[in-house]
């Protein structure tokens, strides 16, 4: 059965928004992100991925980005898990997007 839900994105950059560089291996910062879902008690998926950022002062960076999905969670946490992950990886900011979306569950047995 066919369930309409939303689908938000958090993309979080792994350069250190001071130094410009990674600071830590990325497997580190999928802990840290696996913990924080944990510790909201949502489920997710994450993809690494790479990006490129504009600061605020011009700068410009490619950096390593862990894109965090996270379907039918209410608003208010997805902002708050953005915060958090944005504190905790010490970035300029963080993007956040959503979409409605369609969920099927599919179960088949041999």
């Amino acid at each position: 059965m066919e369930q309409q839900t939303n689908q938000a994105s958090i993309y979080i950059g792994l350069n250190d928004s001071e130094t410009g560089v990674q600071k830590f291996a990325t497997e580190k910062y999928l802990s840290i992100l696996k913990n924080v879902c944990r510790s909201y008690r949502v489920a997710f998926s994450v993809q690494v991925i790479n990006g490129g950022y504009f600061h605020e002062d011009g700068r410009y960076t490619e950096e390593n980005t862990l894109v965090l999905t996270l379907l039918n969670i209410e608003e208010k946490t997805v902002i708050e898990i953005a915060k958090d992950l944005c504190a905790f990886f010490n970035q300029e900011s963080v993007m956040v997007t959503s979409t409605p979306s369609s969920v099927i569950f599919v179960k088949e047995k041999i």
